[in-house]
């Protein structure tokens, strides 16, 4: 099973037209691009073109657009791009890459999101850079997205507001936790628009992983430097997982103003909307605040639902989130025969080791609750049934699963998760 990742490495920064340009040397269909930018009605225009960088072959994004004054709020922006023909997820995309800068330049400017004027980043190259990167980073195809250390560069810039060293303040807040890295370049490599598109995506940082590389893109940047070739490069590959592990998503929030019940009934609906799991830890909080965090274990398809019910039945304002892989042991359903009744379960078991038996709860607390007997007298009937079982047919090994996938048997689909111990 192999896992198709995005890595950039950014040893010479990253900026709107870099992403643009690696995007498309990457295999990108740069049509696509251009008439999704074209779809927004904006004057100007973009286009591609090979270039040479410190001697190396890469793609440059040309983007020409008149001169304006125009200063653009958010709601502006967003007003533009529900305007292009864009599918759903691109327009959320790009939308949040904004919506990174907003928040960053508020935070700088010590105003709110609401007043905040674009100011570069809202000119119209930018607006092109943004969409464009949107439409491309979806269009990839990759199931993540990984980055190297970003320098931001070194010297001064002149922005808005006067001169400003390096990095660009909106550029600092936004690299907030990512590890930097040092360059000689006397310059600014690492853009607020490049920095919003990379930490927008990115889930980890770090050196490349172990991947097997399909393509490798190159994008140009704007400048000559003479002490590095000025281009981002982009390895698209994939990464393989041992048969028995999966990647799965780790959804948290921090709570502590709500009541007990609240948080309890959450982690219900958390399992009805189809959490492979979901669970609570008590933490301490800010100013010794007591508090709980939840935590949901979900496939990727089922985020938008997860997120969708904490943020409607819990007074949070944050979800954090990142993928996991887990080791799972190979299963199979099994029933057998006890003084109570039957009892369905699980065999677990890694190769050449002896299997784990794990009795399903909701039968055993039926049996336990009809016959007024402790859950546990059921557990240990269940077992002990097994080990009978397993020495009545003499083997020491489990029989392999049916030929379907999962290797249920009829065990209902709705027993999968009490006993998935693999999270």
């Amino acid at each position: 099973m192999g896992v198709r990742v995005g890595y950039f490495d950014c040893f010479s920064g990253i900026s709107g037209d870099m992403t643009l340009g690696a995007l498309v040397d990457a295999g990108v269909d740069h049509r696509a691009i251009e008439e999704a930018v074209a779809s927004l009605g904006l004057p100007g225009s973009l286009s591609f073109e090979t270039v040479k960088k410190g001697g190396f072959r890469a793609t440059h994004a040309r983007v020409e657009t008149p001169h304006e004054h125009a200063h653009r709020h958010l709601h502006h922006i967003e007003a533009i791009i529900d305007k292009g023909r864009l599918t759903a997820s691109q327009k959320d995309l790009a939308k949040k890459i904004f919506l990174k800068l907003g928040e960053a330049e508020a935070r700088v400017h010590g105003s709110e999101l609401a007043k905040i004027h674009f100011h570069e980043v809202g000119a119209l190259d930018s607006i092109m850079d943004i969409v464009g990167s949107a439409v491309g980073l979806d269009l990839l195809g990759v199931d993540r997205f990984e980055a190297s250390p970003v320098p931001p560069g070194r010297g001064w810039i002149r922005a808005a507001h006067g001169r400003m060293a390096l990095p660009a303040p909106a550029t600092a807040e936004i690299l907030k936790g990512v590890p930097l890295a040092d360059s000689p370049a006397e310059c600014e490599l690492t853009t607020p628009t490049g920095a919003a598109i990379l930490t927008t995506v990115v889930e980890r940082f770090g050196p490349l992983p172990a991947i097997t590389i399909e393509s490798i893109g190159l994008g140009a940047g704007t400048r000559d430097l003479p002490e590095q070739a000025n281009v981002l490069r982009l390895f698209i590959g994939t990464v393989d997982l041992p048969p028995s592990a999966d990647r799965v998503w780790v959804l948290e929030t921090n709570l502590d103003d709500l009541p007990g019940e609240v948080v309890g009934y959450t982690t219900i609906k958390l399992m009805e909307v189809g959490a492979l799991d979901a669970f609570v830890t008590p933490i301490q909080m800010k100013k010794n605040r007591p508090g709980v965090m939840i935590s949901v274990l979900c496939d990727e398809a089922k985020i938008p639902a997860m997120e969708e019910t904490l943020f409607r039945e819990t007074s949070t304002l944050g979800i954090r989130r990142y993928p996991v892989s887990r080791h799972k042991l190979k299963r199979q359903a099994i029933e057998v025969e006890t003084p109570f009744g039957p009892i369905r379960g699980k065999l677990g078991w890694i190769e050449n080791r002896p299997p784990t038996f794990s009795p399903e709860y909701d039968d055993c607390a039926r049996a336990a609750s009809s016959r007024g007997i402790a859950l546990r007298e059921v557990y240990d009937a269940a077992h002990a049934a097994y080990r009978a079982k397993e020495a009545g047919e003499g083997r020491t090994s489990p029989v392999p699963p049916p030929a379907h996938e999962g290797g249920h048997g009829h065990a209902p689909h709705h027993h999968e998760h009490p006993h998935d111990h693999s999270h």
